[in-house]
């Protein structure tokens, strides 16, 4: 297996040019730090764009940033740190929970993989940020797609189609993000000792409340020993974590409001900015799991409501570790390392704990053979399976990129 590695976007589209006429599948990786992250790729060779990297434009004052799809994200995050502005989605950096190292993930596969941080509830998922996009598609072709403004949109907003496509689509070479200012101040109140169920109902006032709180996240008892943070860690017992952000006379006046009519459900504590920013860090690159490589990882997504009753149906009989996040809607899970008999069981245990709430799953974490074996991701009705089929005969009908990553054939 040979590892190419273009330095410019023309490079890039000779390696898919040559893979369409020889066709040989090519797995696309960024910097690698998310390969494990869905069905193992079947391919000949790797096209890996770690060296299609830079900044190659970025006007603070407009809000917006463009860079080589290949450029990591701690330097682009670096570069907007010293303008006092940030990806307002929070990308996770999952490359230690994959078994990599911290700090080495591309902009272009966060963006392929769409993921976003605690943030999501108030400032949207990365593809609501992800304004254009060069890319070479699976026919070896060069299409540009958006622009640098939010309002630039006519006809089809591929944007929105490549963020999550997990590089089944096309080869992401630049792309343009929208960037905000970082707030002045943030406040995170804590609750404590709450059990799943009344912490779901506790986040959900929260967010319901006119306070515009930007995460709101719950760690039980068995995660919390472990966190950096003293008034965590020395809790006890669980921690409901609602965060609020903007200028400092606002947060501080939205913050108290918070203890005060949340002071019925629990004993309230408070972190400043500087603690707020380890813990949210810590939920959004799912820490309290990564102590605990030998599990298998889910992310899964259900109504707020039925998150406790969710977890409780899969936990069952089982040692399970979870925290939840986006106010209950998002469950990260760690089951037990298992043989393929178990791990097939336990992966439709998790299935149809969903049947009833509307939820979906994505398997995160697992060894290669057992990825290889059931669906990565949430399977798709036969509607959106045949749609699905579509778009990626229209980008790449010689499955030359990422084949089977998402799904088997596609």
């Amino acid at each position: 297996m040979a590892t190419l590695k273009p330095e410019t976007p023309e490079q890039v589209l000779e390696a898919v040019t040559w893979a369409v006429a020889e066709e040989t599948p090519l797995e696309v990786i960024g910097r690698g730090t998310k390969r494990a992250l869905g069905r193992p790729v079947q391919a000949g060779n790797n096209l890996e764009l770690s060296g299609l990297s830079g900044i190659t434009l970025y006007e603070p004052e407009e809000l917006v940033l463009s860079a080589r799809a290949g450029t990591p994200v701690a330097e682009i995050e670096a570069t907007l740190a010293a303008k006092n502005q940030m990806l307002a989605f929070e990308p996770a950096d999952l490359g230690p929970l994959l078994g990599g190292e911290a700090g080495q993930g591309s902009i272009g596969g966060m963006l392929a993989c769409n993921l976003a941080g605690p943030r999501r509830i108030k400032a949207g998922a990365a593809r609501d940020h992800f304004l254009g996009a060069h890319a070479v598609a699976g026919r070896g072709e060069v299409f540009k797609t958006g622009g640098r403004v939010v309002k630039n949109v006519t006809g089809y907003d591929l944007c929105k189609l490549l963020a999550g496509s997990y590089g089944t689509l096309a080869v992401l070479t630049d792309v343009t993000v929208k960037v905000l200012p970082v707030a002045e101040k943030t406040r995170t109140v804590l609750l404590y000792g709450l059990d799943d169920a009344a912490a779901m109902k506790a986040m959900s006032r929260a967010l319901q409340s006119s306070h515009e709180v930007s995460g709101a996240a719950h760690l039980p008892a068995a995660l919390t020993g472990g966190s950096p943070i003293s008034y965590i860690a020395e809790a006890g017992g669980a921690v409901t974590a609602i965060r609020v952000e903007g200028p400092g006379p606002s947060v501080e006046h939205r913050a108290a409001a918070l203890r005060r009519e949340l002071a019925d459900v629990g004993e309230t504590e408070e972190l400043h900015s500087t603690n707020s920013a380890k813990l949210w860090a810590e939920l959004r690159d799912v820490r309290p799991l990564s102590a605990h490589p030998e599990r298998v990882i889910w992310k899964i997504s259900v109504p707020p409501a039925s998150g406790a009753q969710v977890v409780a149906r899969i936990a069952h009989g089982q040692d399970a570790l979870c925290f939840y996040d986006w106010g209950g809607g998002l469950i990260w899970l760690a089951l037990p390392a298992s043989d393929a008999l178990a791990f097939a069981a336990r992966h439709a245990a998790v299935r149809a704990a969903l049947k009833d709430c509307g939820g979906h799953a994505t398997l995160i974490r697992a060894p290669e053979d057992l990825r290889a074996q059931v669906p990565v991701f949430q399977p798709q009705d036969p509607g959106t399976a045949a749609l699905t089929k579509r778009i990626k005969d229209s980008f790449d009908p010689r499955r030359v990129l990422n084949p089977g990553r998402m799904a088997a054939g596609v």
